[in-house]
């Protein structure tokens, strides 16, 4: 084995995630926080809602409850394990919802595949609905 290869070995075993912070996959997690954060703040304008709030921690997720029309009180319930992942399920499909598309666009595009589905809501020909449409759906 040569000393490069010995080397990079030894560095995987003082630091095992630098290779998940280094190089291409590095490239690829800046990317898809890109389209997050573009596809979240074109959701959000067209919700009628700021979309620089996308940048700022808590104050987006308090946004996204407002445009799932969940009261903000819910977001306490994001800090409680187990609750937290069925809450965001809960607020992806609402969200969805909100925007005309059904309850399984909001689970897997909008939870499973985390950004796609709030780039297409943003993106895409979608209007957000002020009035509450699907409250008999439930």
């Amino acid at each position: 084995m040569s000393f490069a290869a010995m080397s990079f070995q030894a560095s995987l075993f003082d630091n095992p995630t630098r290779p998940l912070f280094s190089g291409p996959i590095l490239l690829i997690e800046l990317l898809w926080a890109v389209v997050l954060i573009v596809g979240l703040w074109k959701m959000f304008e067209k919700a009628g809602q700021p979309g620089w709030a996308v940048l700022i921690p808590l104050y987006n997720a308090y946004i996204l409850l407002k445009v799932a029309r969940r009261p903000g009180w819910w977001l306490l319930l994001y800090l409680i394990p187990v609750v937290n992942i069925v809450i965001v399920i809960i607020v992806a499909i609402d969200v969805a919802r909100s925007f005309g598309r059904s309850a399984a666009f909001g689970f897997f595009l909008n939870f499973l595949l985390f950004g796609i589905g709030y780039a297409a809501l943003g993106f895409g020909s979608a209007q957000y609905q002020r009035v509450v449409a699907f409250a008999a759906t439930r």
